[in-house]
């Protein structure tokens, strides 16, 4: 208990609370502004698998349905290390910044590169079910209304996609959250990074002057519970949305039927 009671100790220390909070942060930033990209790159992917069938652009759907399934069915680790190897960096990524090394900067550059190209593909067979979800009919009423491909694309098609495949999305979010922890493998400065770096100098704090099983239980459990914490809010709010277009869903039927059901009432009042 007295191990315990000293690997508990860490998380009084102020340093370390916020240098795991710093952890958090960038977690979700670079979860966010993966997904972010994700959504533009995947729903270019989509259109074009499900739209380029023309002889002309047969080559894109081509490039689409490679690049697609070449991605989600290798793994994540994979290509983080294929990107940190060969995936050239910005120079405006190799400085000291954000309160870390151009190294540090650098490596999380590459990083959500790699979680981005995953992503992405992911993301794309996410949005090609919300494309397929809208009724042809309605692009062949943008062309009897003069719009040209890319307009019904704009205005028609990608509006009902995105509402139809907004609980989708946030779950796919919370799985890019949990995918980042995938970084610590090449040490990203991330929450899981981070968490790694303590235990390595859990010695320090701890009072013990020796890493002890109880600090792994302690500053993982931490970890583990602040990735359920941020997941399950995420979570809530995706079965949240699904339960108010459930219910705007029923109270459209609803009133649908009342409508058919008062028509026919003045139908019958009519004839009668």
């Amino acid at each position: 208990m007295s191990t315990l009671g000293n690997s508990l100790s860490m998380l009084a220390n102020p340093a370390i609370i916020q240098f795991i909070l710093y952890g958090v942060l960038f977690t979700l930033i670079i979860s966010i502004v993966s997904v972010l990209f994700s959504i533009v790159l995947g729903t270019i992917l989509a259109l074009m698998r499900n739209y380029c069938g023309k002889k002309k652009a047969f080559p894109l759907k081509i490039f689409s349905v490679m690049y697609i399934e070449l991605f989600r069915n290798t793994p994540l680790l994979f290509w983080i290390f294929i990107c940190v190897v060969f995936c050239p960096c910005p120079k405006f990524m190799d400085q000291a910044m954000f309160g870390l090394s151009s190294v540090n900067n650098k490596l999380m550059y590459k990083a959500a590169v790699a979680l981005i190209l995953y992503t992405s593909a992911v993301i794309a067979e996410i949005v090609r079910g919300g494309l397929n979800s809208v009724a042809t009919g309605q692009i062949e009423a943008g062309h009897s209304q003069g719009f040209n491909m890319v307009q019904i694309m704009w205005y028609i098609v990608l509006p009902q996609t995105f509402k139809a495949i907004i609980p989708t999305l946030l779950s796919q979010v919370i799985t890019t959250i949990k995918d980042s922890s995938f970084l610590a493998n090449v040490a990203v400065i991330e929450l899981m990074a981070r968490t790694k770096q303590i235990l390595s100098a859990a010695n320090r704090y701890n009072g013990l002057n020796a890493i002890n099983v109880s600090d792994v239980f302690v500053l993982f459990g931490m970890a583990a519970a602040i990735y359920f914490v941020i997941n399950f809010t995420i979570s809530m709010t995706v079965r949240n949305l699904q339960k108010n277009t459930r219910n705007s869903n029923g109270k459209i039927c609803d009133n649908n039927i009342k409508t058919i059901r008062s028509n026919g009432k003045n139908d019958c009042a009519e004839y009668g």
